[in-house]
């Protein structure tokens, strides 16, 4: 195996240390599977290195659903422009939920999830998950709120769901009520 060292004049660098001791979080993915990550991502989702590496994301979602729709709203962005990011709710082994950010990269974009790596910064400190409000939101408006963050139109939205704009209307309507809002600015705001 080839070394990830490399000499840059008098000094020498360790890829292999600087990626197990970054201080953000860092998680190498194979089909959706963890296949290595470094310590940080470990001690921010509650566990060791062990505890996670061969398992899937999956256990690191609120939900199976949520897994697989983040899967395929994800999927046509890592295909297109081979990277995505986001601030989503996760939950740590202890089952504890919370906010992150999660940048994506596609090494193959023909083959989206073959072979990934992820960066995740813990946003907890400065945002708390409003565990009620969160689990009372289906998968379909957790869809459409993740989009209304990004700073999509319901037309767009529309169009990345396979349903109408009439339908993303009704749905923001209803996340405007949930969170007592009266505009979709306010709305982003509540959630991040």
């Amino acid at each position: 195996m080839q070394t990830a060292n490399l000499v840059l004049g008098n000094n020498e660098i360790d890829y292999r240390a600087a990626f197990y001791n970054a201080p953000v979080g860092q998680a190498i993915g194979r089909s959706r599977v963890i296949v290595d990550c470094n310590n940080a991502f470990a001690e921010m989702f509650g566990g060791m290195r062990e505890d996670l590496i061969g398992n899937s994301f999956q256990s690191l979602y609120p939900t199976q659903a949520d897994f697989e729709k983040t899967g395929e709203r994800i999927a046509p962005f890592l295909r297109d422009k081979g990277r995505y990011a986001d601030d989503r709710v996760m939950k740590r082994l202890t089952g504890e939920l919370f906010w992150v950010h999660v940048s994506g990269f596609a090494v193959n974009r023909d083959a989206p999830y073959q072979e990934t790596l992820w960066a995740f910064t813990n946003l907890s400190k400065e945002r708390d998950v409003v565990n009620a409000q969160h689990a009372s939101m289906t998968p379909r408006e957790r869809d459409i709120a993740a989009l209304l963050i990004e700073g999509r139109t319901g037309k767009e939205i529309g169009k990345a769901l396979g349903i109408s704009p009439r339908t993303v209307d009704i749905y923001r309507t209803r996340l405007l009520r949930k969170y007592n809002v009266s505009s979709t600015v306010e709305l982003v705001k509540q959630l991040l």
